[in-house]
Order: C-alpha cells, then sequence, then structure tokens
C-alpha cells in the first residue's frame, strides 16, 4: 500500500477527483459524489444532535424510527428520504433554510 504523505503542494483537487473517480457526469463521478453528500450530511446531522444533546435513540422516538437507522444515517450508510430529513431537522429543534447562491 502507497503511503499518502503530505507535501504541502497546492494541487488542483478537479484534476485529482478527475483521476479518481472520473471526469464529471461519469457514473463512477456520480456514485462518489452521492457518497461524499450521505457521509457530509450525515456528519452535519450528528454534529447538531450531539449539540441539542439528543441520543440517537430519543431522536428516533421523536420521528418514529429506530436507533439504527439514525445511526445510519449519521454514518453516510443510508440516505433519508426528503420528509424524513425534514422531521430530523424539526425533531432537532432547526429548520432548513434555502437561500438563493451567487
Amino acid at each position: 500500500m502507497k503511503k499518502v504523505v503530505n507535501d504541502h503542494k497546492i494541487r488542483d483537487y478537479d484534476k485529482v477527483l478527475d483521476k479518481d473517480f472520473g471526469a464529471p457526469g461519469t457514473y463512477k463521478r456520480a456514485v462518489a459524489e452521492e457518497r461524499a453528500y450521505a457521509f457530509y450530511s450525515g456528519q452535519i446531522l450528528r454534529e447538531t444532535r450531539k449539540e441539542e444533546k439528543i441520543t440517537q435513540s430519543e431522536l428516533a422516538s421523536k420521528i418514529g424510527t429506530t436507533k439504527s437507522y439514525i445511526s445510519k444515517i449519521e454514518n453516510g450508510i443510508m440516505v433519508p428520504s426528503v420528509s424524513t430529513f425534514y422531521r430530523i431537522i424539526n425533531a432537532l429543534g432547526h429548520q432548513v433554510e434555502i437561500t438563493k447562491g451567487h
């Protein structure tokens, strides 16, 4: 296995992603991006839940699901439906706000 060392060189990470996962729009790249979004979203939900001092079990109970399901979402294994995502956010005492980008 090749050891990865940070040599502190600035890189074009689009080229790195292209090399590792294919060009944008390819199936392999789309799968990698979906996995990354699932992981990132799960991390956001986990941090929010911890900030609100709610256990996975408590959150699951509030939205009518299982602790196992919450764990899978937080670990990026499962992606909740949009309605479940909103129920989680609401149960954590937060809201989703959509704003226009640049």
